[in-house]
């Protein structure tokens, strides 16, 4: 049986309210790299975020939940 593990923590929550759409930001704890996640309805996706070059945008570590 695998462990569970909480490996990402949710930073920022932004929508919700009277509208459909809500859009996360996850951070995993052990790589510092963050997604977006956005969701409209009954749709939804994930994506790493990126600076202007391409890159992954990266959290400081240790992230503190």
């Amino acid at each position: 049986m695998a462990i569970k593990e909480d490996r990402f923590i949710k930073t920022v929550v932004d929508g919700g309210g009277f509208s459909d759409s809500r859009m996360e930001i996850y951070v995993d704890k052990k790589t510092g790299v963050n997604y977006l996640f956005a969701q409209a309805g009954y749709a939804g996706g994930l994506c790493v975020l990126v600076d202007r070059d391409g890159k992954p945008i990266v959290s400081p570590l240790p992230v503190e939940d």
